[in-house]
């Protein structure tokens, strides 16, 4: 059986996360999230990613909901999701 972990947020490990990074509308901020995301936690598949344009079309939002395993797992998720070039803002 799997062990739930209970972190200070709130949260309860392992439980569903979506993910968000937004910037510039492109095909290549779709695949640096699935990239970036991937290496964290591998069982996300690219038909899962979901995407929304800005109002004029010039952003894009791209979300990435996972089985979140431990903060650290998100952590690291949303620094390099930070450190990005194509990324300008996170949720």
């Amino acid at each position: 059986m799997d062990q739930l972990k209970a972190s200070p947020e709130g949260l309860t490990f392992p439980c569903s996360f979506p993910i968000k990074a937004m910037g510039r509308n492109s095909d290549e901020l779709r695949q640096t999230v699935l990239e970036i995301v991937q290496r964290h936690a591998p069982e996300l598949s690219a038909d899962t990613l979901t995407t929304a344009e800005s109002r004029g079309g010039r952003f894009i939002s791209v979300t990435a909901t996972i089985t979140a395993s431990s903060r650290a797992q998100l952590d690291a998720i949303y620094g390099e999701l930070k450190a990005h070039d194509s990324v300008l803002a996170t949720l």
